[in-house]
This record gives C-alpha cells, sequence and structure tokens, in this order.
C-alpha cells in the first residue's frame, strides 16, 4: 500500500508518521499533538519550521514556534484573570515581562494516540486529551472535556480536523487556535525574497503597550491591503499583529507563493477562527507565523459582544470542530 501510517521517533522523539505519495508528516504526542514536520520530499520542500535533532532542547522547553502548535486558550489574558460563568479562573502569569498568561495549556501537554492507520485513499492519525479532575489542566480549567486532533495524508495534502467535545455539567469555555509556522521560504534555491502572502484579514485590532486589544478597530495600512491582495512580502515589517478574518470567495485562508519556483501554499484555515494573528519573529526572514484564532486576545476581559470577539462556549454535551487543510498548488 503506498500510504502508511506508523509510529516511530522524530529526533529521538516518540512520534507517528504519516505518508502518502510524495508526502510526509509526522505529529508528537508526548509534546501537544504538534504535527512537527509536512514535507514534499520529492521535490525537497519542507513546508513547517522544524527544530532538527539540535535543537529538540530548545524545542521541548519552548514548543510555540514550530510545527503546528494547538492553543487552549490562545494568545494573552490580562494577569492571568478569566472570568467565566460568574467566577474568575486564574492562570499563570508565564509572560512576566508583560504581566500575562500566554499561550494556554495544550500545546505543552502529553496526549494519547487513539488510532492511526492508511487505505488507499490516505493515512491517519487521532489523538486526544481528555481533561477531568485528575488532570492537571484541571486545576487551571476546571471541566470535563474532550479535545481531539486528526491529521490525514494523500495527494490532496494535509487535512487537520480539531474537535472539541464538553463532557461536563456546565459551560465551557471553546477558544482555540494554532500557532502554525510556516517556512518562508519552503524549497530548496529560494529566497525570502520569493515570496509572496495573501491572508484574508478584514481589519486589525489596536494593542495596547501589553499586547492586549483596546477594543478598537483600525483601518489597514496600504502594507496590509498589499498582503489581503497577495502582493505582500511576509517580512515587509515587523508584525506581531491581531486582525479579523474576512473570508474571500469563502474561504478563510493564507497563500504563500513562491515566484521562484512557481508554487504556492495554501492554508485553507476554515470559517469557524473569525482572527488572524501574524507573527514574523521581527521580520528576521525564514519563517512566520499566521494563526487561525477562534477569539480575540483577551476576550472574556474585553467589554465586546461575546459574538463579535469569538467568546463562545459550549453547553453540557456539545461539540464544536474545523477543518483546515495545507495543500499545494504547482
Amino acid at each position: 500500500m503506498a500510504n502508511q501510517a506508523y509510529e516511530g521517533t522524530y529526533h529521538g522523539e516518540p512520534a507517528v508518521w504519516l505518508r502518502s505519495g510524495p508526502y510526509e508528516a509526522a505529529v508528537l504526542p508526548g509534546i501537544g499533538a504538534n504535527l512537527i514536520a509536512f514535507r514534499d520530499t520529492e521535490r525537497g520542500y519542507n513546508f513547517l519550521r522544524e527544530p532538527g535533532a539540535d535543537g529538540m532542547e530548545a524545542f521541548r522547553k519552548n514548543p510555540g514556534v514550530h510545527g503546528i502548535p494547538i492553543l487552549f486558550p490562545p494568545n494573552r489574558y490580562d494577569g492571568g484573570k478569566f472570568p467565566w460563568n460568574g467566577k474568575l479562573l486564574q492562570f499563570p502569569v508565564n509572560e512576566t515581562e508583560r504581566g500575562n498568561h500566554l499561550h494556554g495549556f495544550l500545546h505543552t501537554a502529553s496526549w494519547r494516540v487513539e488510532r492511526f492507520g492508511a487505505d488507499d485513499a490516505e493515512s491517519r492519525v487521532t489523538l486526544a486529551l481528555k481533561v477531568d479532575a485528575s488532570h492537571p489542566i484541571y486545576r487551571y480549567l476546571p471541566f470535563v472535556f474532550t479535545v481531539k486532533l486528526e491529521y490525514a495524508l494523500s495527494d490532496e495534502g494535509l487535512r487537520q480536523r480539531v474537535w472539541v467535545r464538553n463532557e461536563g455539567t456546565e459551560r465551557m469555555p471553546c477558544l482555540l487556535a494554532f500557532h502554525t509556522a510556516v517556512n518562508a521560504p519552503f524549497a530548496p534555491g529560494s529566497t525570502s525574497e520569493d515570496m509572496r502572502l495573501k491572508l484574508t484579514i478584514g481589519q486589525r485590532w489596536e494593542m495596547d503597550e501589553r499586547m492586549l486589544p483596546t477594543g478598537r478597530l483600525l483601518p489597514l495600512s496600504e502594507g496590509e491591503q498589499r498582503m489581503r491582495e497577495g502582493a505582500q512580502s511576509p517580512f515587509f515589517e515587523a508584525m506581531d499583529n491581531h486582525y479579523t478574518a474576512q473570508p474571500q470567495n469563502g474561504r478563510n485562508r493564507m497563500e504563500l507563493t513562491d515566484t521562484r519556483a512557481g508554487v504556492k501554499l495554501v492554508y485553507d484555515a476554515g470559517t469557524a477562527y473569525k482572527q488572524w494573528m501574524i507573527w514574523n519573529d521581527g521580520a528576521k526572514g525564514g519563517f512566520f507565523c499566521p494563526e487561525p484564532q477562534v477569539n480575540l486576545v483577551n476576550a472574556p476581559n474585553v467589554d465586546l459582544p461575546a459574538e463579535d470577539i469569538g467568546l463562545i462556549g459550549l453547553e453540557p454535551g456539545e461539540l464544536w470542530e474545523e477543518t483546515s487543510r495545507l495543500y499545494v498548488i504547482g
């Protein structure tokens, strides 16, 4: 069978590998179910930023800027405070210089491999994380719930399905994002100057000195307009920016075009993500993070309508899910 799914290692870390045609991918159950590699082995394309053998120790300490880490709840919360259902949850302040909690709890947790396999159509793996009173995360998120991630590889690229089920007795927050780290360039022989970025953004959220939203929306600059139109470098300026999502042609996506190789990487994130973060590490080049996000940064502490800022919840028994895909044109 051409498609394969099997247990192996990634630079010494237990991994599940998927193979299909020219593509291969690896996911790390013990480090946040991070999809750490997505590659076209025939053309030598590495689409995601990988730590490599010499970077594994640093990656284990900070797994947020390689591969596809899941953030739950995502981004920053003022003083770690998270008001919900008339109660005040308190998260640890792990961004001490700004006094915020940053990036939640799932991307560093150990996940369980529920199943993996392959057939004539694809190879796939499903990973699960169940939180209840016995789990360390319950201390901060006192709800009973399960999050699952399914990755599938085929000739149509990489499909990601994520779903959250509330298995408890009270309404729970469902705030989620992916800190997807994309190589730019991803093709050998290309440079950062060959890259053109498209991101389906609407307006930019104004942020204060602690990188928390003021609640005010700003018009896009000329450079950001060019990014929305697909005519911008991902490194045209230093970006740690937050935007509303504004789907184009019915889709919410990032496109990265290599003008030298004539190849386009499409990240179709799904329309359930109402916000985008974009971070390019000070415009140094090499990689950037287009981050599809359900909610506004610090949403529980922002006095705006819940539907407008993605402050959504799940009632007991309810399930939320979304599907995204990474694929190549050219």
